[in-house]
């Protein structure tokens, strides 16, 4: 019994890291394919353009990235998030397949790539104000606020820059929800370990 509960506690606790794995796939992508394009500049680039299959010789890498990243988040979102804020998993599982669609359907394929894009930064958003409301999390409504004024900002020419500026930092800032939707389930998954391993011991020591 206890061995079987040790299993079931290491498989959980897997799925709960996968909330930090799966974002973290994507950046280490997104930093190589720009660290081996000397060509890439965010005063004049998308991040998509690093994923052009004829133009980009690291579409593979930030292709692949993006795949595996999305892939990972909608299980996390599924097995994990589900549990602790449902109606943010379900956000946040479109988020992650419209994530996985952004590398599948690349700028090759014109108005799909934009399309796919744009449903994929609209729904990090709808994710991250769903968050707040539900877990009444500040940090959520902080992080809409910073990814929504970014691209305000840009859009009214504030700044200068490409694309690629206020995609990294509305993406950064839905990140933050999820990694503290990671920690928060990681804190309670332990304190139920704990309790759990407490009223077994306990009626070991009955038995006894």
């Amino acid at each position: 019994m206890l061995i079987r509960r040790r299993k079931e506690y290491l498989r959980d606790k897997i799925l709960h890291l996968l909330g930090i794995i799966g974002p973290l796939i994507a950046y280490i992508a997104i930093g190589l394919s720009i660290y081996l394009s000397p060509w890439f500049r965010w005063e004049s680039n998308a991040l998509s353009d690093l994923g052009h299959a004829q133009r980009s010789g690291v579409a593979p890498i930030f292709n692949f990235g993006l795949l595996a990243s999305g892939f990972l988040i909608t299980i996390y979102s599924v097995k994990s998030l589900s549990e602790y804020a449902k109606y943010t998993s379900m956000s946040l599982t479109f988020s992650a397949l419209m994530l996985q669609a952004v590398a599948a359907f690349d700028e090759i394929y014109g108005d799909l790539h934009f399309l796919v894009s744009i449903l994929f930064f609209v729904s990090i958003g709808f994710s991250c104000i769903i968050y707040s409301i539900e877990k009444k999390s500040i940090l959520a409504a902080l992080a809409f606020t910073v990814g929504l004024s970014s691209w305000i900002l840009y859009w009214a020419g504030l700044y200068k820059s490409g694309v690629a500026v206020p995609e990294i930092i509305s993406a950064v800032a839905a990140t933050l929800c999820i990694v503290q939707s990671t920690f928060k389930i990681l804190n309670a998954h332990r304190n139920k370990s704990f309790s759990m391993h407490g009223h077994t011991g306990s009626n070991a020591h009955k038995r006894s």
